[in-house]
């Protein structure tokens, strides 16, 4: 009598598979993360600092983690009310409008970049009644944000949409049933179940926000110390043949990242204690 039974499965087996998956990996990501690092360490210690500390980068810095992050909360506020509509009500164009959060994953980033320069330019149809108010969005720090958002929004619509689909209703009633006001229902029902796939799209936006490059330069200005980019210096620098310096600034910029996404990953895994 066996034991065991065996299961037919579609893929190969676990080693087969877990070759192919680690290959695939080690071609796509591993080796050119490595080729980086590999990089930056021919550099001392003193040279690496240098690098990354200078007034230029560190200004940089500023510019491109600071308007990632206001673009990331920005887009975990509206995105989950944009995902919200979408899925609890149903109103003329709601499959159009569904459609268009998906607009940036398909639009070429220099053409958003040039499309919302144009917009938002002094003369432009929205730049024009910002212009009197003081204003100014285009070629500033505040286009960045904006290009930023623009980008991201997707990330966290598509993240929170299915997870508002699958929260049953009748948990809403119940607590309204048990005397619940709007906002307990809220803030104690449904945002504690919504809490991880916010923090999921909201390291998605932040991580998608501080690689963009194409969407940005057109409209940042590109004034160093005041709107340049990161990934914009990265350039300047390969440009100029300092591929030591590009490489450096770019590790620091990983590692931030990776320390950013294991800090969410942190308070996903906490939110999900919470809400069990």
């Amino acid at each position: 009598m066996r034991l065991f039974k065996k299961h037919n499965n579609v893929l190969p087996g676990f080693g087969p598979t877990l070759g192919i998956t680690l290959f695939y990996l080690s071609i796509i990501v591993l080796i050119p993360l490595s080729a980086l690092v590999f990089n930056a360490a021919g550099m001392t210690w003193e040279e690496f600092l240098s690098a990354v500390t200078a007034p230029r980068v560190l200004a940089s810095y500023k510019v491109t983690f600071g308007a990632a992050m206001i673009a990331a909360m920005i887009n975990s506020f509206f995105g989950v009310l944009v995902a919200w509509v979408l899925v609890r009500y149903r109103f003329p164009g709601r499959r159009l409008v569904d459609a268009l959060v998906d607009l940036p994953f398909a639009l070429p980033t220099a053409v958003a970049g040039i499309t919302l320069a144009t917009i938002y330019s002094p003369n432009g149809w929205v730049g024009s009644y910002l212009e009197p108010l003081g204003i100014k969005v285009a070629f500033t720090p505040l286009g960045i944000v904006l290009a930023m958002t623009f980008i991201g929004l997707p990330f966290v619509v598509r993240t929170v949409q299915p997870v508002i689909e699958e929260i049953d209703v009748e948990l809403e009633e119940a607590a309204v049933c048990l005397g619940a006001s709007r906002r307990q229902t809220l803030q104690r029902v449904v945002f504690p179940l919504l809490l991880p796939s916010i923090l999921t799209g909201f390291a998605l936006s932040f991580a998608r926000a501080v690689g963009e490059y194409g969407s940005i330069i057109f409209i940042a200005g590109n004034m160093p110390m005041v709107s340049e980019i990161t990934p914009l210096l990265i350039i300047t620098k390969l440009e100029q043949f300092d591929y030591r310096g590009a490489t450096a600034i770019a590790c620091v910029m990983l590692l931030t990242s990776f320390l950013m996404l294991m800090v969410i990953n942190l308070l996903q895994k906490w939110s999900r204690r919470f809400t069990e």
